[in-house]
């Protein structure tokens, strides 16, 4: 809400809901459609949260991913990775607004008639990690190390594979020797030759 129109219903509107501690449900117009919205005070002003319909909301449901187990290893390594990504600041380069300064200076290259600057592309590594556990060290390594720590990362245990069995093997020489079987009964019939009457 802008308090510009009527500063004293603003106003009283304000100091009301602030001593009450309760917040207001309103209805309102916003691209040609009728709306809710939550009205709560936040230091002088009202703040409008939006809300949705019940129609507008979907069901968690159908955006899960589907079900996966995930080791004690996994989550450790992914609490480690958080522990290592970790800061106190919210400032430096990483928190820096790129999208509009690389397009100031596009819109400055065109008003000057100029060729707009390259952005550098950021490395990627070609492939895809399919462990999750090496993914999560190499993420902590990389945190710690671009942050000047000690980028040293205790290796995890990897997961066991189980051994494969032998019945496999030996059902595949019994097909083989059903399939050189069958060739040698073909070359057998082949050779015969039919009956004159």
């Amino acid at each position: 809400m802008s308090p510009q129109v009527a500063a004293k219903p603003y106003k009283l509107l304000r100091m009301a809901l602030a001593r009450s501690s309760k917040v207001a449900v309103a209805k309102y117009a916003w691209s040609g459609r009728e709306r809710l919205g939550l009205l709560r005070v936040r230091g002088d002003v009202i703040v409008l949260h939006a809300m949705r319909w019940p129609d507008e909301i979907r069901s968690p449901e159908e955006l899960l991913p589907p079900p996966v187990e995930l080791s004690d290893e996994e989550i450790d390594g992914a609490l480690a990775l958080m522990d290592s990504m970790t800061r106190e600041d919210l400032e430096g380069e990483e928190f820096q607004d790129t999208y509009t300064e690389a397009l100031e200076q596009i819109i400055e290259a065109k008003r000057e008639d100029r060729e707009p600057p390259r952005l550098e592309e950021p490395e990627s590594k070609p492939g895809q990690i399919v462990d999750l556990i090496t993914a999560l060290n190499e993420s902590v390594q990389k945190a710690r190390a671009s942050r000047g720590e000690d980028a040293d990362v205790h290796e995890l245990p990897k997961k066991k594979t189980a051994k494969k069995q032998p019945a496999k093997k030996t059902a595949t020489k019994k097909t083989a020797a059903k399939k050189t079987t069958k060739k040698a009964t073909a070359k057998k019939t082949s050779g015969r030759r039919p009956r004159s009457a």
